[in-house]
This record gives structure tokens, C-alpha cells and sequence, in this order.
């Protein structure tokens, strides 16, 4: 697979990207919406005092754990459904911009990837807001809002850090291994479950701008915000610039978490045969 190239930033180039990858563009949208309804009924479904749920399950850490579960759950859904798979399922603009660095995803890509997926984000909390009422933004949901734990910004800032440091250096283990990469989503959605149930007491388990934005903007919750923009962005690219160190940058091959033989491939160039698209039909 060819490594993408990275067109200069004109608006040329940008309104060309727009009408050959919106659909893409779309997807990277739709998907991280979709992963911040499903937090934010998961969440009031457990922890909203009136739920019946969290009237049967006093323990909040088995709520929580439960929490992770199902939103590990969404994440591997998502990623192996067959837009996922078009898109690459960055839905974390931490992501896309790790690979932008590795020059796997052009500027422009990037840029409608990002506005995309915080956009999604967005319309997704909006859209439990506008169902759930009350019950999602008060307290203790609190629009699943990411905050700073009992101890503090910087220690929430160094678990943000290390989470997204994980995170990322098993998608660029898994997803550039021949034998691994058809698991990538299920690691992926291993590490989204055990980060919610073990380290969310210590930032909220954001390891996403995008996310934390989403709920902060509704919420006009701010606190630690600066730590959330600064965090995954940052540990995803100390992941990223580790690996390349070890490997080398030829050992990155595409920015999809699942390169599937049936859809196109924006980033490396893949495009499936006539034939390839027939017996898959």
C-alpha cells in the first residue's frame, strides 16, 4: 500500500478533498456521535438516581465497570461496521492528527476528519440532551462531562497521557501486523472498557478532544479542559514517534484501524476491483 501524500494547503486542494471524500468525512462524524449517544444513555441508565438500573446496583464501581463494558462494546461495533471500515474509524481527532504526523493521512483529510468528528461529538450529546432531558444533564451525569478526579489536574493530566500512549501504540502494533490487524478493533475496545472502569476516577476517561468538548460545550463545564485538548494529542504522538523509533516509519503501512478488501481506502489509495467488489457482494 502507498503512503498517502500530503497536498499543499489551498483552498483548492481543500474544496477537491470535500467533493471526492465527504462520504469519509461523513462517517468520521456519524461515528463518534453515535459512540457519545450510546455514552450518554449508558450512563444515565446506570447512574441517574431514577433509573432502575442504578436502584438495583448500589456498588458504583460495578456501574462503572458495566459502563465500560458496553462502551467498549460500542467502540468495537463501530469500528468493524462497514462505514468503520471506509473511514478508517479514527473518531479521535488525537488519532487523525498521529497519523497526519506519520503521513498517512493528507492535510486536508485531517482537517475535515477533525471538524467532523468534533461536529459529531457535538450533534451527538445534543441529541440525548434533546431525548433524555434532565435526567442526562443534572447531576450525577452531568452531560458525561470529563473532569479532573479527587487528585487533581496533573494527575489526571499524566493519566491522559499514559492512556492515550497505550492506546495508540497498540493500534500501530496491532493494525501493522499482518496476523494482528484483523484485531485491532477488539484491542481497541478492550483498552476503551478497562479504561473506564479502572482509570475514570482519575480524569473521566476523555483520551479524546473532540469528546470532551462535546460535553463541555452543552455543560459549560470547563474545568481542566486545557488538559484534554493537551493530553491525547500529545501521548498518541510520543506512542507514535516510540514506534517509528523501534521500527522505522516504512513499518506503518495506513491509518485505517481495519483495512478491509471492500472499501476504498482514502488514506493509502486502496481502491477494491470490480471482481474483489462482485464476490464480496
Amino acid at each position: 500500500m502507498a503512503v498517502a501524500t500530503t497536498p499543499s494547503m489551498n483552498t483548492r486542494d481543500g474544496l477537491s478533498a470535500l467533493r471526492r471524500h465527504w462520504p469519509e468525512y461523513l462517517i468520521e462524524g456519524w461515528a463518534l456521535g453515535m459512540f457519545m449517544i450510546s455514552a450518554g444513555a449508558v450512563t444515565t441508565l446506570f447512574d441517574y438516581p431514577g433509573s432502575p438500573l442504578n436502584q438495583a446496583l448500589q456498588d458504583g464501581d460495578l456501574r462503572r465497570v458495566l459502563t465500560g463494558i458496553c462502551m467498549g462494546l460500542t467502540a468495537m461495533a463501530l469500528i468493524y461496521s462497514p462505514w468503520g471500515k471506509r473511514s478508517g474509524a479514527h473518531m479521535n481527532p488525537a488519532v487523525t492528527l498521529t497519523f497526519l504526523r506519520l503521513g498517512h493521512v493528507a492535510h486536508w483529510d485531517a482537517v475535515f476528519y477533525i471538524v467532523a468528528q468534533f461536529v459529531g461529538a457535538t450533534l451527538g450529546v445534543l441529541i440525548v440532551l434533546a431525548v433524555l432531558g434532565d435526567a442526562f444533564a443534572e447531576p450525577p451525569v452531568r452531560y458525561v462531562a470529563t473532569l479532573p478526579g479527587m487528585r487533581g489536574v496533573w494527575v489526571a493530566l499524566l493519566a491522559e497521557l499514559a492512556i492515550s500512549f497505550a492506546m495508540m501504540t497498540t493500534i500501530l502494533r496491532a493494525s501493522n501486523s499482518p496476523q494482528l490487524m484483523r484485531f485491532t478493533g477488539i484491542f481497541a475496545g478492550i483498552l476503551v472498557a478497562t479504561w473506564i472502569s479502572v482509570e475514570a476516577p482519575l480524569s473521566g476517561m476523555s483520551m479524546n478532544p473532540a469528546r470532551t468538548f462535546a460535553s463541555a460545550l452543552p455543560a459549560n463545564v470547563w474545568t481542566g479542559f486545557w488538559l484534554y485538548m493537551l493530553a491525547p494529542v500529545a501521548g498518541m504522538q510520543a506512542a507514535a514517534a516510540l514506534f517509528t523509533w523501534q521500527r522505522g516509519r516504512s513499518a506503518v503501512k495506513c491509518s485505517k484501524l481495519i483495512h478491509a478488501d471492500d472499501q476504498r481506502c482514502i488514506h493509502c489509495g486502496y481502491e477494491p476491483s470490480a471482481l474483489m467488489r462482485e464476490a464480496l457482494s
